[in-house]
């Protein structure tokens, strides 16, 4: 239990420091923006190209994983968004992003550090994994939905552009796909892109977890209600539940993640809290108090749950640190 709390307490107590120098008022929200900014379009883009690039395409795109999570993910949303919308009589737009809460995971600010403690050996697979599906699915699926509920009468016009656009620029899309190129064509790095690459996405992992903390520390409990429970609830425990049947299920078909470690690194990462773009992409349409009281929730709920996953798991024998 020692070594399962040293890897899950590594995780937050980076996310810790960063709620401490937000309210020590060392950082604030401007400065926050800005390493936010440069995770997102510096540092995990690194990262996604050096996990793409660096071996043969046939290891990254692994058919089990992806279906296991591809199933997971659309089950939990359709059912979330379903459930919870007539549950709290939520709005479309409501309903769209506490879908989102419960079923898009935060692979690559929290995931991708926990297994680079507790699985080292597949941490960056299984980013590479999480990233290409839910950048390629599931956050157009939400844009989709969601542009669909504001244009109301509109019948949705625009919307396949609007998204075409967004994945267009994305700065993780845009590595992904260089990186598959780089993989496809087998080119040679010269050391000056391999040593930046290699530096910026070893930047990742802390900076993002301290912007994460940040972000945290203007939230109060008191807007916590039943539906941020619902979300979180669902999130934490039944989307990792899912996958772990669907895994099962899989398994004695003989369809099985390759190697034996993206197993239990696909259970982590489906138990993660929601991604942080989750309160942000919400806030653009409205959606402003439920989606931060969730994301609050969930980063708490899930140090128990986590912890309590890497005991299951027995992750416990791999040394913090990898």
């Amino acid at each position: 239990m020692v070594q399962v709390l040293s890897i899950s307490g590594t995780i937050f107590a980076l996310i810790a420091l960063g709620w401490l120098l937000v309210r020590r008022g060392v950082f604030d929200g401007k400065a926050l923006d800005v390493l936010g900014a440069y995770v997102v379009t510096c540092a995990l883009p690194a990262l996604i190209f050096r996990a793409v690039s660096s071996r043969p395409l046939g290891e990254t795109f692994d058919a089990a994983y992806l279906l296991v999570l591809c199933l997971t993910s659309l089950a939990l949303f359709g059912a979330a968004y379903w459930g919870l919308r007539r549950a709290f009589g939520l709005s479309p737009t409501a309903a769209t992003f506490a879908a989102m809460g419960a079923s898009c995971a935060n692979s690559g600010f929290v995931g991708y550090p926990m297994l680079g403690l507790a699985l080292p050996e597949v941490a960056e697979h299984a980013l590479a994994l999480n990233m290409s599906f839910e950048n390629l699915v599931m956050i157009p699926l939400v844009l989709a939905l969601a542009e669909a509920s504001k244009a109301q009468g509109n019948g949705g016009s625009g919307v396949g552009w609007l998204i075409a656009r967004r994945l267009a620029t994305s700065p993780v899309i845009l590595a992904l796909f260089a990186g598959i190129a780089v993989a496809a064509l087998a080119l040679p790095m010269p050391q000056v892109v391999t040593g930046t690459v290699n530096i910026l996405a070893n930047s990742s992992a802390a900076v993002s977890l301290v912007v994460i903390g940040g972000g945290l520390a203007g939230l109060t409990l008191r807007d916590l209600g039943p539906l941020a429970w619902a979300v979180t609830g669902a999130k934490l425990l039944l989307m990792p539940a899912l996958a772990w049947a669907l895994l099962l299920l899989f398994g004695a078909a003989g369809l099985v993640p390759a190697p034996a470690a993206l197993s239990p690194a696909l259970l982590v990462m489906t138990a993660l809290p929601a991604m942080s773009i989750y309160p942000v992409l919400a806030r653009r349409y409205g959606e402003v108090t439920t989606p931060a009281a969730v994301l609050l929730l969930q980063t708490l709920a899930s140090f128990v749950t986590l912890t309590a996953l890497l005991a299951l798991l027995g992750l416990a024998a791999t040394p913090a640190g990898g």
